[in-house]
């Protein structure tokens, strides 16, 4: 089939770019995501509800060879008894605990806020 014997100098150069291709691919589609969400947000009406801190979570990425870098995550229930989970700042997420009442400041999937203890605001638990 190859007399020359160089089958691999046929094939790396497809290979290497069929994984450059899907690399780029991987990229568009990550940017397209971040820009749809990013302008579905904005769109979005800035809501303040009254809410409770349900649960806290961390994602963590990386690490070993590479920098770490941890994301923040925080769910709450609202009025209605809807659930969401919305990234924080590691900031905010260090000042709100499990449990917390108060008013909840967001827009779309943007945490906007999060004012504790307002006397007028109670979730049944």
């Amino acid at each position: 089939m190859y007399p020359d014997g160089n089958v691999m100098f046929d094939i790396a150069p497809i290979f290497i770019g069929v994984i450059f291709v899907i690399v780029i691919v991987a990229i568009m589609f990550s940017a397209a995501k971040g820009v749809t969400e990013w302008s579905q947000n904005n769109q979005s009406p800035k809501l303040n509800v009254a809410a409770r801190v349900l649960a806290k979570r961390t994602n963590v990425r990386g690490g070993g060879e590479t920098r770490a870098y941890s994301e923040y995550y925080v769910t709450f229930e609202v009025e209605s008894g809807d659930r969401m989970e919305l990234k924080v700042k590691d900031t905010e997420y260090g000042m709100l605990a499990e449990g917390d009442q108060g008013e909840l400041s967001f827009q779309g999937s943007r945490y906007l806020g999060f004012i504790r203890g307002r006397a007028d605001v109670h979730i049944q638990s």
